[in-house]
């Protein structure tokens, strides 16, 4: 069985929308995008040759549709895009000029995905889906990007659907401008008590 990794930049309020430019998702008016590129340093590290480690990756259609028109060209930013496979959800589109991009319309096809043999599937950004996913209890691990800003609007990765699980932290790293890295890999169910006693 595959593992599904939910990889996101985050604010402190939790917003993921846009990070990498004004012109990458405005919508919902969303004046903000581009948050992540005065940091842009301080993600240069191991964790994050961790993080951008090929696996195959399974996205929304909309961050789909935003790298499709980037990452083809720019691949010599990160080794191994094209080649590794780009599971789509999307009930729109059923295929795309961009090498090794298969369509997947619905969650049961997520399911059998996830537990079929092969890499660990990497979700990155994809707030739509992410919440599907956890809303279905299918997320195993998170890898977490948080940025020392609050953005007050845009998509975020947490919405209201959610099933309560607990996490484990196993890796983190607090970069000089503030920017905590973390992954947190799922241990189980809450468990609640009372403090004190």
């Amino acid at each position: 069985m595959r593992k599904i990794i939910s990889i996101s930049f985050i604010s402190l309020d939790g917003v993921i929308q846009s990070p990498g430019s004004p012109e990458e998702d405005p919508s919902g008016n969303f004046s903000q995008g581009g948050w992540v590129a005065p940091f842009n340093e301080d993600l240069d590290n191991h964790l994050m040759q961790k993080i951008l480690q090929s696996t195959d990756l399974l996205l929304g259609r909309k961050t789909f549709e935003i790298w499709e028109s980037y990452w083809p060209e720019n691949a010599g930013n990160w080794p191994g895009i094209n080649e590794v496979t780009k599971f789509v959800f999307s009930a729109t589109r059923e295929k795309s000029n961009w090498v090794n991009s298969v369509f997947v319309k619905d969650l049961p096809s997520i399911k059998n995905l996830r537990d079929s043999a092969g890499p660990d599937l990497k979700v990155w950004g994809s707030s739509k889906l992410v919440q599907l996913l956890l809303e279905n209890d299918l997320i195993d691990e998170f890898w977490l990007l948080i940025f020392p800003l609050i953005l007050g609007t845009g998509k975020r990765l947490f919405g209201e659907g959610a099933i309560p699980a607990a996490f484990t932290l196993t890796e983190s790293l607090v970069t000089p401008n503030g920017v905590i890295l973390v992954n947190y890999k799922r241990k189980g169910p809450v468990k609640t008590g009372t403090i004190g006693k």
